[in-house]
């Protein structure tokens, strides 16, 4: 490979985020914030993976819960989630995960395809996959993650 089509290579942020035993990857540019969701109210007959809206800072945010968005169960201690703010298509989302890793740069050309053997779940809303250390870092697309069954998950 030349020197020059080294210096090409486009790399993007990513914030990372573990979800169960999983470490996941959001585009940086996708997350505006990250807090503690508090006084959440449940929204009745919704879909499972909405859990609830809240009221962040004079906003309406939709809570999204991403294990069981991904199909990894409740959470089994009592610890509270932590929420990935995200704008999209002019609606607030907090994306609820259990911990917050990591800014990465990664380089467009080093991530794969999603392996074969990935979840079906997690195919659905993921970029690819990088390897990291031993670890299999999946990247998510905001926009799948809210969309299920070709329908948008807001409130």
């Amino acid at each position: 490979m030349s020197e020059e089509s080294v210096n090409d290579t486009q790399t993007r942020e990513y914030i990372t985020v573990r979800i169960g035993p999983q470490l996941f990857g959001l585009q940086i540019l996708d997350v505006h914030d990250v807090f503690n969701p508090e006084n959440m109210t449940p929204v009745p007959m919704s879909r499972p993976e909405l859990a609830g809206v809240l009221n962040l800072r004079g906003r309406i945010v939709t809570a999204i819960d991403m294990r069981r968005r991904l199909g990894l169960g409740d959470r089994d201690d009592d610890t509270s989630p932590m929420a990935v703010g995200i704008d999209h298509s002019g609606e607030s989302y907090g994306l609820l995960i259990d911990e917050v890793g990591e800014v990465l740069s990664l380089a467009d050309n080093s991530i794969e395809a999603n392996p074969a053997n990935l979840d079906p779940r997690w195919a659905e809303v993921s970029l690819g996959v990088q390897r990291l250390d031993g670890r299999l870092l999946v990247i998510l697309d905001v926009s799948k993650i809210l969309r299920f069954a070709g329908e948008a998950l807001a409130a």
